[in-house]
């Protein structure tokens, strides 16, 4: 029989579909009709709500964005599929130090809160060193400009990516609304007494010239020297420690060994003099101190590093700051030094930087005596804040924290169980969150001495001798918020009164973009100000993340919900994995290994690159592997072919499925079904899509083979295998949308109204009545491609006829293959097709002479 001429209704199939130009296609329909638009008249337990990530706003977008936002897109049109209104928002983290670096290195340019503003102010073309001074709301203007163009372009990417995201649900982490929900929500933790001000010593970026949390920092290796040095005992005899902070030594407030060490515990209680200084130290002793770690015994500075700190808050020791916030000795000699020789020394280190204080101060010890031999160099492990670019300093000053359980065993206690609440994909990531919150040292430090970010809204009352009252803050009302303290007046003062003895001082600090982003849950969802929604979405039904977040966004995230709500955000949180180069190494702009995602989208296809997105599994580590891109097109044009094929038979034929091989390929595919809707249901969209590939290529290499003679024809033969043809092609393409969101709405708009991303996801009920014995399919493909090997060890065409097959195997097997001799003789070009019943298998295949 020939080939059927295609019906009117599917005159609009192309002859040779190609995945090329769908994304602006399909991408510009959608938001059009509003396919994924959320409906919020839809009860609670019939709504999917999703905290989406918001990326940074601090350049481009890099290939991990791809990476875990694919998995999350694929969650949210499953979810969609099952009959659920989605809440999917989306978000852009356009605040904090990595924009406002952004903007710095992008114009050239460093703000001086000093200086006034220009408004006729425009960046230079070109940047240039050294950076040009503008005033801090010129500086705002800037990064306000520069995130706007960057979002532009992120929303590009991601559209063209095929995000369902609801666009008409959006933020912006410094717009006015999220500075009103940070501002909110910190008021009541500091109404509560969970937020609070403090002087203390924090970890100090000197270049960003800003506190840095716990939460990030990063440890990296630098390489340093060991120095030996001799404080002298009030016997005039040396005692020797070892230190790579020689320029800290001024800093000095005691010397410290174990208390079982034997060899300094007659010293314990008498005092030392510090080299060149002079400055009277005692010796002290605690648990830290490590008797086999260089002399046993080591100087406390204020600070050296953490252990300092530690050491420096046990013992009850004095403070004495010598280093500043940009990372120089004081210029004036600290009033402790108190000798003409202590004095003259520091005259020599006065105003440098610590590593030029570093090199005088060890020429000052080796001309004095007290350096023993020469620097020993080694490389040690120094904390870095995550983003900078020279070690952390600790510095002392006015900080605002929010209690974490860090230092209240209880609040720890309390946290730890709401990690116990929320479900974890996979389960093993629940163990990095307890680490965690375990091994905090401290609470959470949420101040930051920059410009970009939601401002501290309180101001502070300047007592009639101009001393500033920090233990009573002014607070605004709720109803005023967002409010800026710096260009605002204290509730029940005059702006003329700013700065003034009996007056007011507004805070100069921002918060961290984590106070903010902890709050994108409330953000998204109305917190306060849409209860109605709220009610709906929260809490949400997923959080999905990266692993290296956890301590910071997640953590926070719950912190901040237990404190408010007195419950988790969200029920589920699912964690991507990193990108890692072919080396196994995280990409990262840094280490130069990035590559840019537009290029791929481009190249290869959106379907292609989520394919291999989709390959990785929750919380696995991915290795960047085009060759899996290269597959994914593949098999993208093989979804659009074999549709071709499939809905070209045409409609007016289909009848009941009523041959055994097709109803064998329907068995089969709802075993398919129900493997992909459970590994969905367990988030694990890299298993469901594993399972259907498979299927989706077996059904086209064999069943689209074994068929395709019988659906040719006519009679109720052809009408069974366009029924069956139909059936299985609408299966696969639901089961492949999440993943291919493109290819499959293209084909589904060929032969159905409406997109494919609002229909129903395949259930059980559709193969109802028309399912039969699994073994056909699969004992006709096993002769099908016995019949394909010989022709292909023979190098011959699959085209090649083929004499006879004789085929032995045990009763119930042959049974099976009697139901589809017909379609696989015609399939395989057999001219004769003989079964007898064995107890092994075998194929035997006679191929036809050839000229």
């Amino acid at each position: 029989m020939g080939r059927r001429r295609y019906p009117d209704y599917v005159t609009q199939i192309p002859d040779k579909p190609v995945p090329d130009g769908l994304e602006p296609k399909w991408a510009e329909r959608w938001e059009a009709e509003g396919t994924y638009r959320f409906d919020r008249e839809r009860a609670r337990p019939e709504i999917f709500s999703i905290d989406t990530p918001p990326p940074t706003v601090s350049g481009e977008l890099h290939l991990g964005h791809i990476f875990s936002y694919t998995h999350t897109d694929a969650i949210a049109r499953y979810q969609r599929m099952k009959g659920l209104a989605v809440f999917y928002p989306i978000g852009f983290d356009d605040n904090g130090l990595p924009t406002e670096r952004r903007v710095q290195n992008y114009y050239g340019v460093r703000c001086d809160p000093t200086l006034p503003h220009d408004p006729g102010f425009t960046p230079p073309e070109q940047p240039f060193d050294p950076p040009e001074l503008v005033s801090k709301r010129n500086f705002i203007e800037l990064c306000e400009r520069l995130t706007l163009e960057d979002e532009a372009v992120f929303t590009n990417l991601f559209r063209t990516l095929g995000l369902s995201v609801d666009w008409s649900i959006n933020y912006r982490t410094i717009d006015q609304h999220a500075r009103q929900v940070a501002q909110r929500a910190f008021l009541r933790n500091l109404g509560r007494g969970e937020a609070y001000t403090a002087e203390a010593p924090v970890l100090w970026d000197i270049d960003f010239r800003t506190a840095v949390a716990q939460a990030e920092l990063e440890d990296r290796e630098e390489r340093s020297a060991l120095h030996r040095i001799d404080f002298h005992l009030q016997d005039g005899s040396p005692i020797t420690i070892e230190t790579t902070r020689p320029e800290l030594i001024v800093s000095c407030v005691a010397l410290v060994a174990h208390p079982d060490d034997d060899r300094y515990r007659s010293l314990v209680g008498t005092t030392a003099a510090s080299p060149l200084f002079g400055v009277e130290v005692p010796v002290v002793t605690h648990d830290l101190a490590a008797p086999d770690k260089g002399t046993g015994i080591a100087q406390i500075c204020t600070f050296g590093d953490t252990t300092d700190v530690v050491w420096w808050r046990d013992l009850d020791l004095p403070t004495r700051a010598a280093l500043q916030r940009d990372g120089r000795l004081v210029s004036e000699v600290p009033e402790w030094i108190t000798t003409d020789g202590g004095r003259a020394a520091f005259t020599e280190l006065a105003g440098k930087t610590a590593k030029q204080a570093r090199r005088r101060m060890v020429e000052l010890l080796a001309e004095s005596g007290d350096l023993r031999g020469d620097p020993e160099p080694i490389t040690h492990v120094v904390k870095f804040y995550e983003k900078g670019d020279r070690p952390l300093e600790i510095v002392t000053s006015r900080q605002w924290y929010i209690h974490n359980g860090g230092r209240d065993p209880a609040l720890r206690e309390d946290l730890l169980l709401r990690g116990k609440e929320i479900r974890w994909i996979p389960d093993f990531m629940r163990v990095r969150y307890e680490h965690w919150v375990n091994g905090l040292t401290g609470d959470w430090l949420i101040s930051r001495q920059r410009y970009l970010g939601v401002p501290i809204p309180v101001w502070y009352a300047v007592g009639a001798d101009g001393d500033t009252d920090y233990d009573h803050p002014i607070v605004p009302s709720e109803s005023d918020l967002p409010i800026d303290p710096a260009t605002s007046p204290a509730p029940g003062y005059e702006e003329s009164q700013r700065g003034r003895p009996g007056g007011f001082v507004a805070d100069p600090d921002v918060m961290d973009t984590w106070a903010t982003s902890s709050l994108t849950p409330q953000i998204a969802a109305g917190w306060e100000d849409d209860p109605d929604l709220f009610a709906r979405v929260f809490p949400m039904d997923l959080r999905p993340q990266a692993h290296d977040i956890i301590r910071t966004w997640l953590f926070a995230t719950i912190t901040r919900s237990h404190f408010e709500h007195d419950s988790v955000p969200w029920s589920n949180a699912a964690i991507s994995g990193w990108i890692v180069d072919p080396d196994r190494k995280k990409m990262s702009k840094s280490k130069g290994n990035v590559v840019t995602p537009m290029a791929l989208l481009e190249q290869y296809g959106s379907d292609a690159v989520r394919y291999w997105a989709a390959s990785g599994r929750p919380g696995a580590d991915t290795a960047f592997d085009e060759a899996q891109m290269k597959v994914g097109r593949r098999l993208v044009i093989k979804v659009l072919n074999a549709s071709r094929f499939a809905l070209g038979l045409g409609e007016g034929a289909a009848g009941d499925v009523t041959e055994a091989l097709d109803r064998s390929m329907l068995a089969g595919l709802a075993a398919v079904v129900e493997e992909a809707t459970s590994a969905f249901d367990g988030f694990d969209y890299a298993r469901a899509l594993d399972r259907t590939e498979s299927a989706f290529w077996a059904w086209c290499d064999d069943y689209l083979e074994l068929v395709k003679g019988r659906a040719y024809g006519d009679g109720p033969g052809a009408g069974s295998a366009h029924r069956a043809l139909r059936s299985a092609l609408s299966v696969f393409l639901r089961l492949l949308a999440p993943l291919l969101p493109f290819a499959t709405e293209e084909v589904w708009s060929w032969w159905q109204q409406g997109s494919i991303h609002r229909s129903s996801w395949p259930a059980a009920a559709e193969f109802a009545g028309l399912t039969g014995d699994l073994a056909v399919l699969d004992a006709a493909s096993w002769v099908l491609g016995e019949i394909r090997k010989a022709k292909s060890d023979a190098k011959l065409s699959m085209r090649t006829p083929v004499e006879s097959v004789e085929v032995r195997a045990p009763d119930e097997r042959v049974a099976a293959l009697e139901l589809a001799r017909d379609d696989l003789s015609h399939a395989g070009g057999v001219e004769r097709l003989e079964m007898k019943i064995d107890g092994e298998s075998s194929v035997g295949v006679v191929l036809a002479a050839t000229a």
